[in-house]
């Protein structure tokens, strides 16, 4: 099959082999960690156009400025709120609370991600989350990396229980007309017992050796929190603006706008609110130190982390794909639901989900001559189950591994590609095989 959309490429080549090509090449050099992933995400979108297989105006479409603008707006937000101590206050209480003792604190504040991925949304829950993570293993002389990586987990096993927690789940509820009531009833369940279940492993390969010395541990339960908060004033502006926006992102639908907008909006509102009463030539140094602590390197990787996967979309690489999947399951239900739960999650775990769910909707609703309206909505679940959960598969598999990853970079602890997706990738698969277990015990 030709796809229609992409003629020819460089030197009369093929341009599927073109894009795969050049996709698996950038891939692999990522891996490798030898250059900056942001570095080789750019220049395998360049290849994509230099090689015929996208133009410019292509590549620019297939850049989601929705994901884009939600990142770079909730940068701003934490970058301008943390001036305020406020993370620093939340770092102490939760602390306090579990007495300091490690585990305790990695399952609070996993505990606390997954609550808050499902409520907002979870690239916006690890920008708050991951600098009080490492500021009270910073107090405890603790390695962050335990904390880190089970962050990353709860923030995609928590955004897969609701309609706004990640992308995916946006795209299906617009497309199947499916409300946010019903991702609760229907996803939140299995998404609680996997959040349990993934303690179990955490515990077992870090639990046991976290420890913190009675006198680190002294040290912290001594803090006053309230001596962290060093600009009430900012504090209550940043609170102000973020109750907004996170308004915002709940009553989205309804206002009938994107995350992408309301973070930016909500962005440019509480710069106004610190510089106003400046004068311009220190309005001018505020905002640039602001967007200097923005994370570049995770914008533009994504920048060309979109172009990429739009070359290999444009060649026909994941409509082959859906269109094989239909042909393996053979008209069969229960193989159908499957395939799509187990799909979805390897390739969501090594491409971005969201061209590969876009292609995956048509596909499932031309099924709607096949199946009844009841199998429908249950295929609904197996492809927000594995896109959502797919994720956690490697740090590339979803927006809030790259923040974490980045804001990691940035203290001085990376999180390497290799080392993440060796422990990472067979977790993920454990979460898919309880999803399994829960499709087969209620729908299938």
């Amino acid at each position: 099959m030709v796809h229609p959309a992409a003629s020819g490429a460089i030197f009369g080549l093929s341009p599927l082999a073109v894009s795969l090509a050049i996709f698996v090449l950038t891939y692999a050099v990522i891996v490798t960690e030898k250059i900056n992933r942001s570095v080789v995400a750019l220049l395998g979108a360049g290849l994509m156009i230099f090689a015929g297989v996208l133009n410019q105006a292509e590549a620019f479409h297939g850049i989601d400025l929705n994901t884009i603008s939600l990142l770079t707006g909730m940068m701003v937000i934490v970058a301008i709120t943390q001036k305020s101590g406020v993370f620093q206050y939340v770092a102490v209480k939760a602390a306090k609370v579990v007495k300091a003792d490690p585990w305790g604190l990695l399952v609070m504040l996993s505990a606390v991600t997954a609550l808050f991925s499902a409520l907002l949304d979870n690239v916006t829950t690890v920008l708050l989350i991951a600098p009080v993570t490492l500021l009270i293993t910073d107090a405890l002389r603790i390695s962050p990396y335990p904390y880190l990586f089970s962050v990353i987990f709860a923030s995609n096993i928590g955004g897969t229980a609701t309609l706004i927690g990640d992308p995916p789940n946006i795209m299906i509820g617009s497309a199947a007309k499916l409300t946010f009531n019903d991702f609760l009833f229907n996803l939140a369940p299995v998404a609680a017992v996997i959040m349990a279940l993934m303690m179990i492993p955490i515990y077992l390969i870090w639990g046991r050796k976290l420890r913190a010395s009675a006198e680190d541990r002294a040290l912290v339960m001594a803090f006053n929190e309230r001596e962290s908060i060093t600009d009430a004033r900012l504090l209550k502006q940043a609170l102000f603006v973020i109750v907004l926006v996170i308004a915002g992102f709940v009553l989205a639908h309804s206002i009938g706008q994107e995350p992408g907008t309301i973070a930016m909006f909500g962005a440019a509102l509480l710069l106004l609110l610190r510089v106003y009463d400046q004068q311009a030539e220190e309005q001018s140094n505020l905002i640039h130190k602001t967007f200097g602590e923005v994370e570049w390197i995770t914008i533009f990787f994504f920048v060309g982390l979109f172009v990429v996967v739009a070359g290999i979309e444009k060649a026909g690489a994941l409509e082959l794909l859906a269109n094989r999947i239909v042909d393996w399951t053979g008209g069969d239900f229960t193989v159908t639901a499957y395939v799509i739960l187990w799909v979805s999650a390897v390739l969501s775990a090594v491409v971005d989900n969201i061209p590969f769910v876009a292609t995956m909707i048509p596909v499932i609703q031309s099924m709607g001559s096949t199946f009844t309206p009841e199998q429908i909505e249950t295929l609904w679940w197996s492809l927000a189950l594995g896109a959502c959960l797919g994720g956690n598969g490697t740090l590339v598999g979803a927006s809030a591994n790259l923040v974490v990853a980045g804001l990691a970079e940035r203290a001085g602890q990376p999180i390497r590609f290799l080392p993440f997706m060796l422990m990472a990738f067979p977790l993920m698969l454990g979460s898919i095989a309880v999803s399994s277990v829960y499709l087969w015990l209620r729908y299938l």
